[in-house]
This record gives structure tokens, C-alpha cells and sequence, in this order.
């Protein structure tokens, strides 16, 4: 408890999450940058923003730590985005990194980190001659075939989609897709279960 103590006092780090600092540090230089940039003087700014000309200048030179209450009029005199006075907050890894999941003999990769809402899932369907079981339950389905010929039963319609073709439907109508039979299928499949619809509209070519 005394070592953390120590480093604590040392580094003169709070108690918030790490990189706090790193950003509050920037903050001060940032608005004295925006200013100049803008021609503006402390005194300019303090009238328009009713702040001291004494906190401007300590807020850029950091001896003052920044808060909402002073940054807000001051994003508002610069017509800025607050954001630009505090700085972009580091950009964190991306990539979904998610553990394929085997349903009824076909593999599905999740896309997405949130639950609820729109789902987008990559899936796998081996070669194989299945008997289409269509079914329907509320929510909107969009696919995107990326490899082999996805066979598609919508409502009385019998379609084969290949690769580079996207299809959207309302999933109360009764529905099914899957292998034709001829070989593997990969597909990506985003979902709605509230009725999401996508904003592009493409409606496969039929043979």
C-alpha cells in the first residue's frame, strides 16, 4: 500500500481512468492555439464569455484544470465543438474479435459487440440438399452473399442468390435460406429484431 502511495504522490496522478492527465494537459495549450488562431485577445474572450481574463489565462497556461462550466462558453465563442477544445480521445482496437458459434450445422461469426439492436453475423452453410423449413418472427433481415449460390424461400418466392447479391425482407413473411445443394455458402446476415430496415434496397437478379 506504501509503493502505490508513493508512486501516487510522485507522479501526482488522480484517481481517474489512465490517460485522463494526458488529456487535461492538453487542454490549456489547445485553447490558447485556437484563440491566436482566431485572433482573439484574453480580454475579447473574457468579455464575450463573462470569464475572468485571470482564469483564461491560467486555464491556458494549466494552472487552472478545465471544467464544463468554462469550456462550454468558450466552445461557444470560438463556434467550435467542445470536442475540439479537449481533444479526440485515443481511437481503441476496432477489430470484433468473437468465437464462431454452430447452430444446426452451420457456423456463425457475431459482428457486433452491443447486444439489441441491429446484429450482423457472417455465416457458413456446408454443402448439403436441406429441405426448406420456412418460419416468421418480428424483424427485419438483410444478405449480402459473399461466396457460393445462397438458395432464398420468401413467402412464394424460390430465388438462388450469388455472390455480389443482397436481398432485405420483413421477417413475418414466412422465410428461409440456405445451401442449393451444389456447395458451401457464405453469407453475411444483418438483423433487426425490431423492425430495423436497412437504408440501401437491392433486390436480386433473377435468373
Amino acid at each position: 500500500m506504501s509503493g502505490t502511495s508513493g508512486m501516487n504522490d510522485k507522479s501526482g496522478a488522480s484517481d481517474g481512468p489512465a490517460g485522463t492527465d494526458e488529456v487535461l494537459a492538453g487542454v490549456g495549450p489547445r485553447l490558447r492555439r485556437i484563440r491566436k488562431e482566431r485572433g482573439a485577445t484574453l480580454a475579447g474572450l473574457s468579455e464575450a464569455t463573462g470569464i475572468s481574463v485571470s482564469t483564461l489565462s491560467r486555464l491556458e497556461s494549466g494552472l487552472r484544470k478545465p471544467s464544463l462550466e468554462l469550456l462550454l462558453p468558450i466552445a461557444r465563442a470560438h463556434q467550435v465543438p467542445l470536442d475540439e477544445l479537449i481533444g479526440e480521445p485515443p481511437v481503441g482496437d476496432p477489430r470484433v474479435r468473437s468465437k464462431p458459434i454452430t447452430r444446426h450445422g452451420r457456423t456463425y461469426w457475431p459482428l457486433t459487440r452491443q447486444p439489441g439492436g441491429l446484429q450482423a453475423f457472417k455465416v457458413l452453410v456446408p454443402q448439403g440438399n436441406q429441405e426448406p423449413e420456412p418460419r416468421t418472427h418480428e424483424g427485419y433481415e438483410w444478405l449480402y452473399v459473399m461466396s457460393g449460390r445462397l438458395r432464398v424461400v420468401l413467402g412464394e418466392h424460390d430465388l438462388v442468390m450469388t455472390a455480389g447479391e443482397a436481398a432485405e425482407f420483413d421477417t413475418r413473411v414466412p422465410h428461409w435460406f440456405g445451401s442449393t445443394g451444389e456447395g458451401p455458402v457464405e453469407f453475411l446476415s444483418l438483423f433487426g429484431p425490431q423492425g430495423e430496415r436497412m437504408h440501401v434496397r437491392a433486390k436480386p437478379t433473377r435468373a
